[in-house]
């Protein structure tokens, strides 16, 4: 699985993780973690090997201003990181510094494997973004240090939209139609005579790119309070889903379903391609959409709706086992790594986002470098957000849902149908 696709779903390592605890008891036997080479050192596990070398530049530096505590760098890939994560809890093998992700969390904090970092770091979050926080706060207490944030933009294909005389710098949808700027510039940028056909935009059954982003900026609601589903209920999430859905069906000014359904990369592939014109995606394809690109483009704000510009942002964090016999040290690396010098080299070769919002100048500065203004995804994640799917039970309940909202997306169930069905296949699935 290539980086960017192990960055950008919200909800993907619980899928594996529910395998791995279908198989192991979570409960922590209370030996001592492990994992690294050296039994002394504190470990720090990451599964992304492209910010791999930055983290060891970080700790390097860790390490000379505290000579007394080594650090080491595990790598898991993520083909095997959420198997191995509860079979470690279990066995009492749990490095002491690890990431994770909001698939995952709530279910090991409820079980006591993590250290509160808002008791432990109490002076931390006011440097962190502010999403991330908010998105690993359970119970009204913090579990993780942030580290990586994924913002959303709109990446332009500058040559086809000169071409065809559209501004694609503060576009606007709305399902009533009423001020909608959006269609009409994916119908003006959509081709499709010929043997390559031009998509205008990329709407899609892409949580964190497209449809959530749809239902936050359109005032809708995914979950209540309680973690329960409330989407098919709510019409507003209702007629945002609707309008994806007419794009593609009705004005086919994007691919069909049966292209990005069960490909994540096709639109990717698409834009970098030069077969599409507008592109929504995140902070994550920025490396590839700027390593393939064969022609002009920038990033632009992501479309705005009835309820404004409002959109799902998705972080990873470092906890610390709670039960590391270095615990004290484990704590001192993260507070380093939630500082401005621990987490600047994160953002300094443009492959991620720092979440620790000082050191975000450095991806910008890598950036403008480059001749990129990445601004928009700086304002996306200092901007209004839509909470990301939340509970122990979160990916459970989307995989549940998922291929009843692809059939919503194929045109072959109505969308308000659809949603309903999705959203007691979901609410089902997390009662169990």
């Amino acid at each position: 699985m290539t980086a960017p696709t192990r960055r950008r779903l919200l909800l993907g390592g619980l899928a594996s993780a529910g395998l791995g605890l279908s198989g192991c008891s979570i409960a922590d036997d209370g030996s001592s973690g492990g994992g690294g080479e050296d039994a002394d050192a504190v470990t720090v596990r990451i599964w992304d090997d492209t910010v791999q070398p930055a983290y060891r530049q970080s700790l390097d530096a860790f390490q000379e201003a505290n000579p007394g505590t080594r650090v080491d760098v595990e790598l898991v890939p993520w083909a095997s990181y959420w198997d191995k994560l509860p079979a470690d809890v279990a066995g009492g093998t749990l490095p002491d510094v690890l990431w994770v992700n909001s698939s995952n969390f709530g279910v090991y904090v409820d079980a006591g494997t993590f250290v509160d970092v808002g008791e432990a770091i109490p002076e931390g979050p006011a440097g962190w973004q502010a999403s991330v926080v908010e998105q690993f706060t359970r119970d009204g207490r913090l579990w993780g240090v942030p580290q990586l944030s994924d913002a959303i933009g709109l990446f332009v294909n500058t040559d086809l939209t000169g071409a065809a005389g559209v501004d694609p710098s503060d576009l606007v949808w709305n399902p009533t139609g009423a001020g909608d700027t959006l269609l009409p510039a994916a119908r003006a940028l959509t081709r499709t005579d010929g043997e390559r056909p031009q998509y205008g935009y990329n709407a899609a059954l892409d949580l964190q790119a497209i449809y959530y982003d749809f239902v936050g900026s359109n005032g809708g609601r995914w979950q209540a309070e309680d973690d329960t589903y409330v989407f098919g209920d709510d019409p507003r999430s209702v007629e945002a889903f609707q309008y994806l859905v007419d794009m593609v069906n009705r004005e086919k000014v994007a691919p069909s379903a049966a292209d990005t359904n069960d490909n994540g990369d096709f639109s990717r592939d698409r834009f970098t391609q030069g077969q599409m014109a507008l592109f929504q995606s995140g902070t994550y394809n920025l490396k590839n959409v700027a390593d393939a690109a064969q022609f002009g483009w920038r990033v632009v704000p992501a479309p705005s709706g009835p309820a404004g510009r409002v959109l799902v942002t998705n972080g990873i964090v470092a906890v610390a086992n709670a039960k590391s016999p270095r615990r004290d040290a484990a704590v001192e690396v993260l507070r380093w790594l939630g500082s401005e010098r621990g987490a600047a080299p994160l953002g300094a070769t443009g492959a991620a986002f720092p979440a620790v919002t000082a050191a975000q100048r450095s991806y910008l500065d890598f950036w403008a470098g480059e001749g990129v203004d990445v601004q928009p995804f700086l304002d996306a994640a200092a901007g209004p957000t839509i909470g990301a799917p939340s509970g122990p039970k979160a990916q459970t309940g989307q995989q549940a849902a998922q291929p009843i909202l692809q059939e919503v997306f194929a045109g072959r169930v109505p969308v308000a149908e659809g949603m309903k069905q999705a959203q007691d296949a979901a609410n089902a699935a997390i009662r169990d």
